[in-house]
């Protein structure tokens, strides 16, 4: 399977795989068991330095306890992803110590929205609606990999602490 590739009718997010910030095919089922925070993510965007902290707090607080935090490079919003794969693990790592995994970019909505992002979309999200709103929409997953929660841009990565470990089994 490719990463353009799913099966017919994808159950959980670990039906698909997706290509890593190098260029190599990442099997999500990889990631079975685990908590998965994903997020689309911009570089140049007013809301990177705190989302990228925050997500940095998060995952070091709880990645040993089956937290992952998937980021997915995303420049459908203002021109905020610009650069290249390279360019942009460079950004994170360097200027923000990132440990998490860093993907290669993608677009989120329209005719050429990568397949995982089309899935995470398909659920109920009432005023949400269909498309993601801008960098740094959230998708919060189970360890069965279904999607339980999508957050807002705006929405604070520590604010979701609680649901975090919820879904952990943290009390």
């Amino acid at each position: 399977m490719t990463s353009n590739e799913t099966s017919k009718d994808p159950k959980s997010v670990y039906d698909f795989v997706v290509k890593d910030a190098k260029g190599d095919d990442i099997d999500l089922s990889s990631y079975k068991g685990k908590v998965l925070l994903i997020v689309n993510v911009a570089s140049k965007c007013g809301m990177t330095n705190p989302n990228y902290a925050e997500l940095n707090q998060l995952y070091h607080k709880y990645k040993h306890k089956g937290l992952e935090i998937l980021a997915f490079p995303c420049n459908q919003f203002g021109d905020e992803e610009p650069g290249s794969n390279d360019q942009i693990v460079e950004f994170v790592c360097t200027r923000f110590k990132s440990e998490f995994p860093i993907f290669s970019k993608i677009e989120v909505n329209g005719d050429k929205s990568a397949p995982l992002y089309k899935f995470l979309k398909s659920g109920k999200w009432g005023i949400f609606g269909d498309d993601i709103q801008w960098n740094f929409a959230k998708f919060l997953v189970d360890k069965n990999g279904q999607v339980v929660d999508r957050y807002y841009p705006t929405t604070s990565p520590l604010s979701l602490e609680r649901d975090i470990c919820k879904l952990l089994g943290i009390q």
